[in-house]
C-alpha cells in the first residue's frame, strides 16, 4: 500500500497528513509544542490515537521511540558515524539503508524492505511516498518512518546549533 505524506509549510507544530493510493485521509500527525524533546501523535481518520513517537531527552546521539497500542514497539537511534548516516531500528529487526540526506531509503527485515520512502521534489512543502509491504503494520512503519524523519531533523537542527550560528551573523 502506498501512503503519501504532505508536511505543512506555516504551523508552530509539526502537522501532516498522510493519506491513501486514491488521495483520501488515512492518518493525521501532530506534534506537541513546549515540550522537552519531540513527540509526535498519529490518528486515524477518527480520531483515535494509533501511534506516539517520542524522543529521549539529553542522549548523545538522537534516539526515539515509537508506541503503538500504549505498548513500545520499536526504538530508533543514529548510530555515531563520520561519512554516511546509519540508523538502527530496535525491537522489530528492521534495518535502514539509503540516501536519507535526499530521502531515498528503504526500511528492511532479513534483506527484504518492509517499507520504501521516496521524497518527491518541486512541491510546496515536503511530500514523501510511502510504500508500505503487503503484510507489513503500516502503522508500525508510518511510525518508525516518522521517527528517522524526526532523527534527521533533530540531527540537522543541532549542527546548525553547533556551527554556531543563523544567517544573520
Amino acid at each position: 500500500m502506498k501512503l503519501y505524506m504532505k508536511q505543512k509549510v506555516f504551523s508552530w507544530k509539526d502537522k501532516s497528513t498522510i493519506k491513501d493510493e486514491n488521495g483520501n485521509d488515512r492518518y493525521f500527525v501532530e506534534g506537541e509544542i513546549f515540550t522537552l524533546g519531540k513527540k509526535l501523535h498519529i490518528t486515524d481518520a477518527n480520531g483515535n490515537e494509533v501511534a506516539f513517537v517520542r524522543q529521549k531527552v539529553l542522549s548523545f546521539m538522537p534516539k526515539f521511540f515509537v508506541d503503538v497500542g500504549g505498548e513500545e514497539v520499536a526504538e530508533i537511534v543514529k548510530k555515531f558515524t563520520f561519512l554516511k548516516p546509519k540508523y538502527l531500528v530496535n525491537g522489530l529487526g528492521w534495518e535502514v539503508k539509503g540516501e536519507f540526506m535526499a530521502h531515498d531509503y528503504a526500511v528492511e527485515k532479513d534483506g527484504t524492505p518492509v517499507v520504501i520512502i521516496h521524497k518527491k521534489w518541486m512541491t510546496w512543502g515536503d511530500t514523501f511516498e510511502i510504500d508500505v509491504a503487503d503484510g507489513t503494520n503500516e502503522v508500525c512503519a508510518l511510525a518508525v518512518v516518522l521517527a528517522i524523519d524526526a532523527v534527521m531533523d533533530a540531527q540537522a537542527a543541532s549542527s546548525a546549533s553547533f556551527s554556531g550560528g543563523s544567517a544573520g551573523d
